[in-house]
């Protein structure tokens, strides 16, 4: 859970990842699901920026209308994140690989 919670709180503000990518990051590929249980075993005291990680859509995972939700969209708000029809605008779940970057259309 270590390694998780290190990538966590390294995420920037204003910034988000995707579960997957988190446990990509820790070392744990395909293991998207223990990034949520990591973060909800996270002691109060590592205060770790949790609403920094979102679905691979770049969604709120969290349900629609719940308090939980509008505090993660609102703490991503605040921290400049854009939201287009529920989704962070311009979101990639995983960085962009060196083809993508050399190929793209420009």
């Amino acid at each position: 859970m270590a390694a998780i919670w290190a990538v966590v709180a390294a995420i920037p503000r204003g910034e988000a990842l995707s579960y997957g990518e988190v446990a990509r990051r820790a070392g744990l590929p395909r293991r998207a699901r223990l990034v949520a249980r990591a973060l909800q075993a996270a002691p109060d005291e590592l205060e770790l920026p949790w609403h920094r990680v979102v679905n691979a859509r770049g969604a709120i995972s969290l349900p629609a209308g719940s308090q939980d939700h509008a505090e993660q969209r609102r703490r991503l708000e605040e921290e400049g994140v854009v939201f287009h029809n529920d989704r962070i605008a311009a979101f990639r779940s995983s960085p962009a690989t060196l083809d993508e970057i050399l190929w793209r259309p420009r």
